[in-house]
């Protein structure tokens, strides 16, 4: 687990391709000095297990659903990558409950300074906006952040200048691809309401769960009707 706090700004050092994998090298500074073989490490928001220390070095291998479902596909010699080392036990939970397991990529639509700070908006699917609250946690590339605006397909984000000066933002721009990994909380939710993973294959009893209504928190509990309101 990893809480979205960026300890150091690595460097795409070497990719090497295979038609459904890679291996990627990166040069990770003090970070490698304090990982062994098969430790976790979020790189950009993924969680990769370590394969490969030589300092200042670490090297990962990265498999073909990892490729397909995270920028890690676009990586090049030479690029910087967010680096978070696995939440150690009794450690300070700094961001949110991150898990480095990305959900899908979302696009920088406009990086606005405000003053000191930036906001940024990235567009994103819906399957991906559904669980994406204003006030809200969202770990972009790796970084535990705050949704400062929801709509239907683009959220923003404000960004200090500490998260600006210390992550790869600072190298992005509009356009630019971006992994995304939505709050656990909400899948949990969801789950729960018998809403998840709901598809073209489910039964029509499920698919009328998938929503949240008046009826669903009636049916399962949570608003009480009229025979059941006890007078006080």
């Amino acid at each position: 687990m990893f809480t979205g706090i960026i300890e150091t700004l690595g460097k795409v050092a070497d990719i090497e391709r295979t038609p459904e994998s890679a291996r990627l090298t990166v040069a990770a500074g003090a970070v490698a000095e304090d990982v062994a073989l098969g430790d976790s490490v979020a790189v950009d928001g993924v969680c990769l297990t370590v394969t490969d220390v030589a300092p200042p070095h670490i090297r990962f291998d990265a498999v073909y659903e990892t490729m397909r479902k995270t920028t890690l596909g676009m990586l090049q010699p030479g690029d910087p990558v967010n680096l978070e080392r696995a939440l150690p036990v009794g450690g300070r939970l700094g961001g949110h409950i991150v898990q480095g397991h990305v959900d899908g990529t979302g696009r920088i639509a406009s990086i606005r300074p405000i003053g000191n700070s930036w906001f940024i908006y990235i567009d994103a699917a819906p399957e991906l906006m559904r669980y994406v609250v204003a006030k809200g946690s969202i770990s972009v590339d790796g970084i535990s952040l705050t949704v400062a605006e929801a709509e239907d397909r683009t959220f923003a984000v404000s960004i200090i200048p500490h998260t600006w000066e210390h992550t790869n933002l600072q190298h992005k721009r509009a356009g630019d691809s971006v992994n995304i990994e939505c709050d656990i909380l909400g899948k949990y939710v969801e789950k729960m309401l018998g809403g998840y993973g709901v598809g073209a294959a489910a039964t029509d009893e499920r698919r009328d769960r998938a929503g949240v209504s008046m009826d669903l928190l009636t049916r399962s509990g949570y608003v009480a009707t009229e025979t059941e309101t006890q007078p006080w």
